[in-house]
């Protein structure tokens, strides 16, 4: 079966369908082998590594966006879901090893978008309703839009975090390098 069929008409869903394939690679080929200093370096305090948005990436793919579709099909706008704790993966990656949570995270996004498709092939409402539980009123289409820009997002920081590491050896360079000229 096609993507397209599973999608139908929602050109919508197959790009998002499409995005979050890729990310699991994309991840894969950013840090694999990346040295340690590298994979563990952040922009400060409260924020997250490379190794971090891995395990911040699989704790979304346990506890948020399949989750929270389900909760909005089956809750509608009746009761928020429940909080999505964004340091949870903190305690979770604690002794692992990259390629352990690079595998992890293969396979959760395989069931991820094997339940995405699953819920398109039900005939899902991508306007049905829900409740965020600081947003308010948000839709299955935004939250899955959300899924895949927010995938983005941490390859974004990923890429980031680690260019950061060579801002003081670009020289006059960084004028034309404008991921050194993030605001962190």
């Amino acid at each position: 079966m096609t993507q397209e069929t599973i999608v139908g008409d929602d050109a919508l869903a197959e790009e998002i369908l499409a995005l979050l394939a890729r990310t699991p690679g994309t991840v894969r080929v950013l840090l694999e082998d990346l040295p340690a200093e590298l994979l563990h370096a952040d922009e400060g305090e409260g924020t997250f590594s490379p190794f971090s948005v891995l395990g911040h990436l699989i704790q979304g793919e346990i506890d948020d966006w399949i989750p929270r579709a389900r909760w909005i099909l089956a809750h509608g706008r009746e009761r928020p879901f429940p909080p999505f704790d964004r340091f949870a993966h903190i305690e979770r990656t604690l002794g692992r090893s990259l390629d352990e949570l690079l595998c992890e995270f293969e396979s959760l996004r395989e069931t991820g978008l094997a339940a995405l498709r699953e819920v398109m092939e039900g005939g899902a409402d991508l306007d049905a309703g829900g409740l965020h539980p600081e947003l308010g009123e948000v839709t299955l289409r935004q939250l899955l839009a959300t899924w895949a820009v927010h995938d983005l997002n941490h390859i974004a920081q990923i890429t980031r975090v680690v260019a950061h590491q060579f801002e003081g050896e670009v020289g006059p360079w960084r004028a034309y390098l404008p991921i050194l000229q993030h605001e962190r």
